[in-house]
């Protein structure tokens, strides 16, 4: 795009904002209370991360949604699509988390991660939001009581959630517990991959919203 004029897609990038909000609504939905029912009816948080998702969660709507969830990383690269064309700067944070998500997922879906749950639901609900205001941005019609550091807040906090599920599903893994379903391999990757997240995203929100611009002379 170096040479090129950039594309003016603002419609088709509202239309396709609008469809990914769409459909992680409708994942939150059948993901969301499933979630909160096993942590609200289980023994303790070891349960509903070790429990074999082919025997929870797994099976029925929530098991649909799960691999609607991880086929959706695919056409999500579109993003990305639309960031080139528009010659918009492409951030090292954007393209990263893209292709490590897309990677993990499936690599989860392969190995029946029994802790995946969690970040499913999480990440349809925090996308439900982000691709809404995206909508909204690119009408130009965003809203001025709606603060983008909520957005910000949201995914630091999924990706700290992230962190601690992946712990709590390593520490089981490594206390030799056999009846607990996680795959090592996964564990510590999808570990690093939410620390790394963790930590980008909190540069991220530093870098926005606590340093002062540096003035043009």
């Amino acid at each position: 795009m170096d040479t090129r004029e950039r594309f003016d897609l603002r419609y088709k990038l509202a239309f396709w904002n609008m469809l990914l909000s769409m459909f992680s609504f409708i994942g939150a939905v059948r993901t969301v209370p499933d979630l909160l029912y096993r942590i609200a009816t289980s023994d303790s948080l070891e349960t509903t991360v070790c429990t074999a998702a082919a025997s929870s969660w797994g099976t029925g709507a929530t098991g649909l949604w799960v691999q609607l969830f991880v086929f959706s990383k695919v056409p999500e690269l579109v993003d990305t699509v639309f960031i080139v064309a528009r010659k918009r700067p492409l951030l090292f944070l954007h393209w990263y988390h893209h292709v490590t998500v897309l990677l993990y997922c499936w690599h989860s879906y392969a190995t029946e991660a029994s802790q995946a749950l969690y970040f499913v639901a999480m990440n349809y609900t925090v996308h439900a939001i982000m691709y809404g205001y995206y909508c909204l941005m690119a009408l130009r019609l965003k809203p001025a009581w709606f603060p983008p550091v909520i957005i910000t807040i949201a995914q630091i906090s999924q990706m700290f959630v992230g962190v601690a599920v992946q712990i709590a599903a390593m520490v089981k893994y490594f206390s030799g517990d056999t009846s607990c379903g996680v795959n090592g391999a996964n564990v510590f990757w999808g570990g690093m991959m939410y620390a790394s997240y963790f930590a980008l995203f909190m540069k991220f929100a530093i870098d926005r919203y606590s340093k002062k611009p540096v003035k043009k002379l």
